[in-house]
């Protein structure tokens, strides 16, 4: 990386010699036994960083429960040079809601909730609406829960003892839970940041214990991921990575350090991309759910009359060659995001970068068909 630093504060991806991109290459064991596949990936993410001015990113692929690919691209810190690597940890944004999704799952299987029963049977403080909402419904989107701009969004007016009240799940709620629902729960798919944030304090009262706790022992302990955390913005995180946006002159900015503690489950944990990806081998290996409890999740849900929509509960629902495809994107300040399954071939490829508004479902659809495409070569 000789000379990275002579670059200018207002360096874009375009400005840079290709060689740049691949700051920190860190390959965790052969490419499915193919050479070719490391470059076709690193050409692709190129190609990428150049078209949408990426400033940082980091990619993990895995296959049959292992780690095979492991490639960061760019800067976790433009302005001090500071290179992007494995270490180097993301806002996971909305990826956060699978997160949620599979503990919540996890407690239906213990019998400790029931996805059909009104919320309010374990969270009280959430005000009673026209209609019962069930966890079920706030699993796929069907809630009637505002989103951020869909609808009216109430924030309860009151004082807190804490400098940072929204740590605790239940106080997390006053930043919506007096707002109208805008429609009738089972009705209509309507996607919603807030909904998922109910469903973390109904899973939270379920197990009797803090949510963050929850996701530490039921899915990063198993999982063996070292570095998923709260994205708290009052406590320092190492390598935590600097966020960039565009202003309106088209040029790469540093964006704002917007907190995110009152979204946890809905947007709020942060992560290296490899433990994006044992997050995925998790899943697609059956370590946190069973095969029947996976395949309710990745089943299209359907409203009261029967219109199919392309969520199940906690992921989306798609296909790839005619392959069975599992995804969920994530984006807000500081991150764009995307994760996605191939569960009957088990691959895995977690995509995440510092550049908010980039779009990354493309790259990640291509980088999963490099790798399935490299799984099937029978050479």
């Amino acid at each position: 990386m000789k000379g990275i630093g002579r670059h200018s504060p207002r360096w874009y991806t375009r400005a840079m010699k290709p060689a740049i991109f691949f700051a920190a290459l860190v390959l965790a064991g052969p490419a499915f036994g193919q050479p070719e596949l490391t470059s076709k990936l690193r050409a692709r993410v190129e190609q990428e960083m150049q078209a949408q001015s990426i400033v940082g990113l980091s990619m993990a692929v895995a296959r049959d429960g292992n780690l095979v690919a492991s490639e960061s691209f760019g800067f976790q810190d433009r302005e001090q040079a500071i290179p992007a690597s494995q270490r180097t940890m993301y806002r996971w944004a909305s990826v956060s809601k699978p997160l949620t999704a599979v503990v919540t799952m996890q407690l239906v299987n213990e019998g400790r909730l029931d996805p059909d029963a009104d919320v309010r049977t374990l969270v009280p403080e959430f005000p009673q609406k026209p209609w019962a909402i069930t966890s079920r419904q706030l699993l796929c989107h069907q809630g009637g829960i505002v989103h951020y701009t869909n609808g009216k969004v109430v924030r309860t007016q009151r004082e807190y003892d804490s400098p940072n009240p929204f740590k605790d799940v239940i106080l997390a709620l006053d930043t919506f839970k007096e707002s109208p629902l805008v429609c009738e729960p089972g009705t209509k798919y309507s996607y919603t940041t807030h909904g998922y944030i109910l469903l973390g304090a109904v899973a939270e009262r379920a197990a009797k214990r803090p949510f963050a706790e929850l996701i530490q022992s039921r899915i990063s302990t198993p999982c063996g991921m070292t570095t998923l955390r709260p994205d708290y913005q009052w406590e320092e995180i190492p390598n935590r990575a600097v966020g960039y946006r565009k202003n309106a002159a088209g040029e790469v900015v540093p964006s704002t350090n917007t907190d995110v503690s009152w979204k946890l489950a809905g947007g709020g944990f942060i992560s290296t991309a490899d433990d994006m990806a044992r997050f995925g081998i998790g899943l697609v290996s059956g370590k946190l759910l069973d095969d029947s409890t996976r395949q309710q999740m990745w089943t299209r849900q359907r409203t009261r009359d029967g219109e199919a929509t392309d969520y199940g509960l906690g992921f989306r629902i798609a296909s790839l060659n005619g392959a069975r495809l599992i995804e969920h994107s994530g984006a807000q300040e500081k991150a764009a995001t995307h994760l996605m399954l191939l569960p009957d071939q088990c691959i895995v490829v977690a995509v995440l970068c510092n550049t908010e508004g980039t779009r990354l479902g493309a790259l990640t659809r291509d980088l999963i068909t490099i790798a399935s495409d490299a799984a099937s070569d029978p050479k």
